[in-house]
């Protein structure tokens, strides 16, 4: 009876761990997968011509510089493609996660995926995706003196980081490899300072436009389109005039190895200020050298805008502008 109770006992123990094998045996298999941990390059201006080094030279202690860096983004998009022309797309947190790949080669986009206006084209290939930005208008804007004829009028793109990856190979492994990227900016900020010398209590709204900038970006390579667009964007009014942070993809065709020799392209700055009697005026500027100075990011200064008393008083002065006034954008959805 001893040794029948002890051939049960050890069955027993022996059914019970093979069962616990079985359900841990997906965590052991072997798959092609990778670890990715993911950091940022936070910068919002790159010091490429020698211009100005804003880093080292910053002055306007209202506005910190580090305080222009963008925010980590709050997710990670990963593409990966196989030689058939297949590909998967993974969501995973901006900081990494675990993707599965195609066994043998991949080509591997990765970039944030909390964008609002950002459009990106068909993900058939990694190599070519491209990231553009909406089409919008709005009636007061009718053009400036230094934009290209027929420039598409567009909103600022939102922050963009990507990286490329062509031809990894994947292997079976046991557990994940561990796969460390630096996801680089796509999308940097131009800092515009619209400075006034008579006139600027009578302003109550402002907005811009800055011309010739990129349409879009190639997300593997970094380098932006030839075609150019007109970037709108609204703007503060300060003690000094006015103020407006602008993310732009840089000026078109960059970078070159001929970079500034091939430099044609005009860059405009339109200023529309709305005032408190409800009469509007508009100004254009010429900021074609400190745009070409500073092909990704950087500060834009414009001075001694006067808005002369006539306009200021003429009308009802009684009269306070609302945000309305102005009229709406109107996004335009443009097929790629």
């Amino acid at each position: 009876m001893i040794r029948i109770l002890a051939l049960l006992l050890a069955f027993v123990v022996t059914s019970c761990t093979h069962k616990e094998l079985c359900e841990n045996h997906s965590e052991h298999a072997h798959r092609f997968h990778i670890k990715v941990m993911a950091d940022y390059r936070l910068d919002w201006e790159e010091n490429i011509t020698g211009y100005r080094d804003w880093q080292t030279s910053w002055e306007e202690g209202y506005l910190d510089y580090d305080l222009l860096r963008p925010k980590t983004p709050k997710g990670l998009r990963v593409v990966n493609y196989n030689p058939d022309g297949n590909y998967n797309i993974h969501n995973i947190p901006a900081t990494g996660g675990t993707v599965t790949l195609y066994e043998g080669e991949n080509d591997i986009l990765f970039y944030n995926n909390d964008t609002e206006y950002i459009v990106f084209s068909r993900h058939d290939n990694g190599a070519t995706t491209r990231a553009t930005t909406r089409t919008t208008s709005r009636a007061t804007y009718t053009g400036n003196a230094f934009a290209e004829e027929g420039e598409n009028t567009v909103n600022a793109p939102d922050m963009l980081f990507a990286n490329y990856h062509d031809n990894y190979i994947s292997h079976k492994t046991l557990g994940p490899v561990d796969y460390s990227i630096v996801l680089q900016p796509l999308v940097f900020t131009y800092k515009v300072r619209y400075e006034f010398k008579e006139g600027l209590k009578y302003v109550s709204l402002a907005r811009g436009a800055l011309s010739g900038m990129a349409e879009s970006v190639q997300m593997n390579t970094g380098e932006t389109s030839e075609t150019r667009a007109t970037i709108l964007y609204d703007c503060d009014v300060t003690e000094y005039g006015v103020r407006a942070l602008v993310n732009s993809f840089g000026i078109p065709a960059y970078p070159n190895p001929n970079y500034p020799t091939t430099r044609g392209a005009k860059h405009g700055l339109n200023l529309e200020v709305m005032l408190r009697n409800g009469k509007m005026v508009k100004f254009d500027f010429d900021v074609t050298d400190q745009v070409n100075a500073q092909p990704h990011g950087g500060v834009i200064v414009v001075k001694d805008i006067v808005i002369k008393e006539q306009d200021g008083v003429q009308g009802s002065g009684a009269f306070d502008v609302e945000v309305n006034d102005w009229g709406d954008y109107e996004d335009i959805v443009l097929p790629l």
